[in-house]
């Protein structure tokens, strides 16, 4: 009777830690789309996901200053909270047009972008 028991209680917890194991796992991936972690705006070369290895990564909030960009990026938006992104033809987050919401993605001629910013 003893021994049913504790194997009761072992198999229990040997479920529970699984379950907790599986649910952490979960939150990571779902923390981090194509390679670009959650609360970043990410670029891929091209018109699709590179491997799933963004070249450049933005966090901060504001305008980033761009260079040697030439020819089509994908530009994923995976902030959180409503934050939007915006391309910019002007330096320091001048000339902005339109808003990318968190979430979506665009594939986006960057020749004439020189910033773009990211607000709440």
């Amino acid at each position: 009777m003893r021994k049913i028991k504790m194997m009761r209680t072992a198999a229990a917890l040997a479920l529970a830690v699984g379950t907790m194991t599986t649910l952490t796992a979960t939150q990571a991936q779902a923390a981090s789309s194509h390679g670009c972690q959650s609360g970043y705006v990410c670029m891929y070369p091209g018109a699709g996901w590179n491997n799933d290895h963004p070249t450049h990564t933005f966090y901060t909030y504001g305008a980033h200053n761009l260079s040697n960009m030439y020819g089509t990026y994908r530009i994923f938006n995976n902030q959180t909270g409503g934050a939007t992104m915006r391309t910019c033809t002007g330096y320091n987050g001048t000339g902005c047009q339109g808003y990318l919401p968190a979430g979506w993605y665009i594939d986006k001629d960057m020749t004439p972008i020189n910033s773009i910013t990211l607000q709440p």
